[in-house]
């Protein structure tokens, strides 16, 4: 089995035309029917079929994809480690990080490592957790760091700290005219993130556990940034680390309810059977040591 064919083998499978494929590679189509006829005979089984004027994958096709690239991470994360190995504390990492530990937590760690190691690059990408950890899965980047990961055989995930999510609003909200229970909460509107982020899940399923309706969401969004200065100059209720509160930035308060206060374990989180170049090691080594201190709320 030619590598070469593996590599047009997956460009025809995400392009799903050959006419295409064969642009993107810079080969013929009859070339690339040939490779396709090369790779069927040597695994003895069908990897495409026809699909209007395109073609769709196989069951077979579907488990060649996966293998394919798996294996091209792999000889990717190779090249790396052969450069790493020869130049020490240097070259590139790429972190993905939520958004309350890129501001509160990152910069410390950045600011120690680029002391120790002043000619390497990071590449940070904020985003939520879901997210990252998709990126994480296809080696698009080399560490997570935001709440822990259970249940992935694929995923080590090490807890470095914990905060606690709570409901918040603007000072002037009348939520606080008044003694407050979960039930009150249902009345007002919120500010919540996608429902594929365990902190809505959460608050979601905490309605439901005392027979409530879930909160009734006005405005959905990620963005961190923008979440808290929405809280502080519109009738909308929340639901954010306190670690936002123990800063002192945010013009906001707790509305303070023990069974709507979420405790989240937070960590990194890396590939099992990928590469950790030195540099990804040594952040995850500061955060190991550094994470509870840094996060103490």
């Amino acid at each position: 089995m030619d590598f070469r064919d593996l590599k047009y083998f997956e460009v025809i499978a995400t392009e799903g035309n050959l006419a295409r494929a064969a642009e993107r590679v810079h080969r013929t189509q009859p070339a690339l029917t040939k490779c396709i006829d090369r790779l069927e005979e040597s695994l003895g089984s069908r990897l495409f079929e026809k699909d209007g004027r395109g073609m769709r994958l196989t069951a077979a096709g579907h488990v060649l994809l996966k293998r394919t690239r798996q294996m091209a991470l792999m000889v990717e994360e190779t090249a790396r480690e052969m450069r790493d190995h020869a130049g020490g504390l240097q070259g590139q990492v790429r972190i993905g990080c939520v958004p309350t530990m890129a501001e509160h937590l990152m910069p410390a760690v950045f600011a120690q490592l680029l002391a120790e190691a002043p000619a390497i690059t990071v590449t940070l990408a904020v985003a939520m957790n879901d997210n990252l950890l998709a990126s994480l899965r296809d080696g698009e980047i080399d560490l997570v760091v935001g709440p822990m990961l259970d249940g992935d055989p694929d995923i080590v995930s090490e807890q470095i700290a914990e905060d606690t999510v709570v409901v918040m609003a603007g000072p002037h909200h009348p939520v606080f005219d008044a003694p407050r229970t979960l039930a009150d909460l249902v009345h007002y509107k919120w500010m919540l993130p996608a429902r594929s982020v365990a902190s809505r899940q959460w608050i979601d399923q905490t309605f439901e556990r005392h027979g409530l309706p879930r909160p009734d969401v006005q405005i959905e969004s990620n963005v961190l940034n923008w979440i808290l200065p929405m809280l502080e100059t519109t009738p909308l209720l929340g639901f954010v680390t306190r670690f936002n509160l123990v800063s002192g930035r945010a013009r906001v308060r707790e509305v303070v309810l023990p069974e709507a206060q979420m405790k989240r374990r937070l960590g990194l989180a890396y590939r099992k059977n990928g590469y950790l170049s030195p540099v990804a090691a040594r952040v995850a080594d500061i955060l190991r040591v550094r994470g509870k201190e840094l996060l103490l709320i």
